[in-house]
């Protein structure tokens, strides 16, 4: 329930291709910035993700396998916009709407007009166009290749769409310095305002680790995908710290890393159910007692840094994509070209300098508290629209 003492509730519209009421797509994301305006904005209405007239495409590109689909989704629903809008647009004049707001999904708002004078609003970590150009994109490459043809009219109708709005969110600065350069964008409409962590708050470590030459350093590591996230770079970091005589251990989260990744120091948690009490506190009690996230994966937003950070565990990282680690603040993201050797030695300074990890802890929960949350996303995004729509009625 909004808040009343910041200001008059909002009516919004809510957008995007897959409602916010299925918590999973979108890495949890899409229900966390729905749920953080319903809390800070005010009322917000989820618009039909339906195709209206053009339904039973939508529904046929639904039962493709998933690595078609994802991808054939929107492209349809660009071409097919002419008539999706017009659906939305009914929907739009069955109530008074403040904002109209798109989550996500860019083609949701093409083509479409608002029937009367609203804020328009849109929050992503990526295009389609800066995520393909960026390094992130070019690592996982193109499934369609003679997609690339379609290329140009993705990104007419991306600016289309951008261009036209009044305010625009991004997570961090990597996709605002892509995106505004791509469709002429100002700092009036392209603003920062960073994303949470899909967890509730897990409360100050009581007795944080540590770090000492006398026990080992634990290195832990979160991901499905044990290639893409980074894991044969981060056996490395293991490697490099047990060949210098460093005591030195890594719990991995989420899968199995291949027969010559598994060190005898290598722990593997393959699959914990948050759902299960026990494995909960599992995982739980892994980041409790952990002294460094290690992750050298390509992401457009890194949820898993945030987490982190509210467990006051701090990252290192490469400086790929849209990642929230701070250098000196929350861990480090070294450069990209980075080696294994790089992250051991930003390791062995902190252990010849326990009250200086000490420090970095408390910052790591301290930027959690104050930025990487989504109640601070939401009285941001709150004011903002609050302030556009005053803007809008004068």
């Amino acid at each position: 329930m909004m808040n009343s003492k910041n200001g008059r509730p909002l009516k919004i519209a809510y957008m995007c291709d897959i409602s916010p009421e299925h918590v999973n797509p979108y890495s949890g994301g899409n229900t966390r910035i729905y749920n953080a305006l319903c809390k800070h904005a005010g009322e917000v209405t989820i618009l039909s993700n339906s195709w209206h007239l053009a339904e039973p495409i939508h529904r046929l590109i639904y039962r493709m396998p998933d690595a078609v689909s994802l991808r054939l989704r929107y492209r349809a629903h660009l071409a097919l916009a002419a008539v999706i809008a017009r659906g939305v647009h009914r929907e739009l004049l069955r109530d008074k709407y403040d904002v109209l707001f798109g989550a996500y999904s860019f083609h949701s708002l093409y083509r479409v007009t608002p029937p009367y004078p609203m804020v328009t609003a849109y929050t992503s970590d990526a295009t389609p166009t800066s995520y393909k150009r960026s390094e992130v994109g070019q690592y996982f490459g193109s499934y369609l290749r003679a997609s690339r043809l379609l290329d140009p009219l993705i990104l007419r109708a991306e600016t289309s769409v951008f261009s036209s709005r009044d305010l625009l969110f991004w997570p961090g600065e990597w996709q605002k310095n892509a995106i505004d350069p791509l469709h002429g964008l100002t700092d009036e409409q392209s603003r920062i305002v960073p994303w949470g962590a899909n967890i509730d708050d897990p409360g100050v470590v009581d007795e944080p680790p540590s770090l000492s030459n006398d026990t080992p350093v634990r290195l832990h590591f979160i991901g499905r995908d044990w290639k893409a996230k980074g894991g044969p770079f981060i056996t490395g970091v293991l490697r490099t710290l047990l060949t210098r005589g460093i005591k030195a251990e890594l719990s991995v989260v989420g899968c199995t890393p291949p027969d010559e990744d598994l060190l005898p120091e290598v722990k593997v948690y393959a699959s914990l159910d948050k759902s299960i009490p026990e494995e909960l506190a599992l995982f739980e009690r892994l980041l409790r007692e952990a002294h460094f996230l290690t992750m050298a994966s390509f992401e457009s937003w890194g949820f898993a840094y945030c987490e982190a950070s509210a467990y006051g565990l701090p990252s290192l990282c490469l400086r790929l994509g849209g990642i929230p680690v701070f250098d000196g603040v929350n861990g480090h993201a070294l450069p990209g070209n980075a080696k294994p050797e790089d992250f051991a030695d930003t390791i062995a300074k902190y252990l010849n300098d326990p009250s200086r990890y000490a420090a970095l802890r408390r910052s790591t929960r301290r930027i959690w508290e104050n930025e990487l949350n989504w109640d601070a996303w939401g009285k941001s995004v709150a004011a903002q629209l609050r302030e556009a729509v005053a803007n809008k009625e004068q």
